[in-house]
């Protein structure tokens, strides 16, 4: 937030009062396009000469409160919002690379990112990924193609935990950026701009949004990072305007181009869905953990989860993440038979894709997100015929944990 207050009490003062007529809320500026009283005033605001909104693609009322609360929760220099969380990440790529460039990533990425990844390389990009992504791989993998890291904060489901500093601290050596998907650690958990990250990206369908009522997504440019025209000519037109390079290329070219702008309705649902992120946060990982705790204690089934003891990242758990696991855990069954027994047995955690909901989702992962990708892809991204995704929610930990241990112990 940039200041001492606390998370939530930021996170609900940050804009109240400053909207018309006293509102505390930012209204809903379901609006196409936007009327001038000349046509003078209206070439102003093309030609980038005075402020304004023209038309809702380029730029809204709406969306613009939204991305100044995401800006501000993540303390950048811009935040631009996009129709889903995959715009996010297209278009942050297609911003930095252009064909017969490069970027490194590590190997254990969300199932759309791995498909999106694919087809980039139809368009001349490549992906050059590491089985383990800290600063001494990526060293070893920057070649002059090389214009990116991508890395996950919390990676979903395989839960590695990404040392922003170590990799931020490489990519930088190289005169490249670092670019991350904090979708499943939240700026509750972590701020990676404040741990060296160039470029973060939020899909605000999961926890910023919180009630599952609205896809969306958010690009935060940190500001920092200097862009040079030889090293990155996707943004050689733009290297002028300095710390500003990356939103400009966006906001006034690729962006706006391809057109994958957020619906004013759903900036609004996500802007007061996330005035109680901080809450949601707290309870959420509370009862992660208490349910991971439990469930470790049935000997039919193996579970993963960040704060338990024998994870592999439980120490960076522990000094990156504020010991805090997030809400995701995942189980092995044991078949993918059983998987399937032991969701079906659940009466409270609801058959889903989404995470990040306040209700407690389950998917069979392997059937669903990750149909499409190879095994080898599947398994370094912890996705196994058995493994069984839990999105823990803020219901009462007791009856999470009553739900769970009957699934699991009526199914051996």
């Amino acid at each position: 937030m940039g200041d001492k207050r606390g998370f939530n009490t930021g996170l609900l003062h940050d804009t109240a009062g400053r909207y018309a007529n006293g509102q505390i809320l930012p209204p809903i500026s379901q609006v196409t396009a936007f009327e001038y009283e000349s046509m003078e005033e209206l070439e102003k605001v093309f030609a980038h000469k005075s402020m304004g909104f023209a038309y809702t693609r380029i730029g809204n009322p709406t969306l613009a409160a939204f991305e100044q609360k995401i800006n501000r929760l993540e303390g950048g220099i811009g935040s631009i919002s996009c129709s889903s969380g995959m715009s996010a990440i297209s278009s942050t790529i297609l911003g930095i690379c252009e064909e017969g460039d490069e970027i490194i990533a590590g190997r254990g990425l969300y199932g759309g990112t791995i498909d999106l990844l694919h087809d980039l390389e139809k368009l001349g990009i490549h992906t050059v990924y590491a089985d383990e992504l800290d600063g001494d791989t990526v060293r070893k993998l920057v070649t002059e193609k090389t214009k990116a890291v991508f890395g996950e904060a919390i990676s979903n489901p395989s839960l590695t935990v990404l040392d922003i500093e170590d990799v931020a601290a490489a990519a930088h050596e190289k005169g490249i950026p670092l670019v991350v998907d904090s979708t499943t650690a939240t700026p509750y958990i972590i701020s990676p701009i404040r741990h060296g990250a160039d470029i973060v990206i939020h899909s605000t369908s999961k926890y910023i949004n919180g009630g599952g009522n609205a896809i969306g997504g958010v690009i935060t440019d940190a500001g920092r990072f200097v862009w040079k025209a030889e090293k990155h000519g996707a943004l050689a037109d733009f290297v002028r305007y300095g710390k500003m390079a990356f939103l400009l290329r966006l906001r006034t070219d690729l962006w706006e181009n391809l057109g994958g702008c957020m619906a004013p309705v759903n900036a609004y649902l996500s802007y007061i869905g996330a005035d109680t992120l901080g809450l949601r946060m707290e309870r959420i990982c509370s009862n992660a953990d208490a349910l991971a705790r439990a469930l470790d204690r049935e000997e039919s089934i193996s579970v993963s989860y960040l704060t338990l003891p024998t994870h592999p990242y439980h120490e960076h758990s522990k000094r990156l993440l504020k010991g805090l696991g997030g809400g995701i855990l995942t189980i092995r069954a044991g078949s993918k038979d059983r998987a399937f027994r032991i969701i079906n047995a659940l009466k409270y955690a609801k058959i889903a894709s989404n995470i990040g909901d306040m209700r407690t989702l389950v998917i069979h992962p392997a059937s669903t997100l990750y149909i499409h990708t190879g095994k080898d892809e599947a398994e370094a991204a912890g996705v196994y015929e058995d493994t069984i995704r839990v999105s823990v929610g803020i219901e009462d930990k007791e009856d999470l944990i009553e739900d769970f241990t009957n699934a699991v112990r009526s199914t051996i």
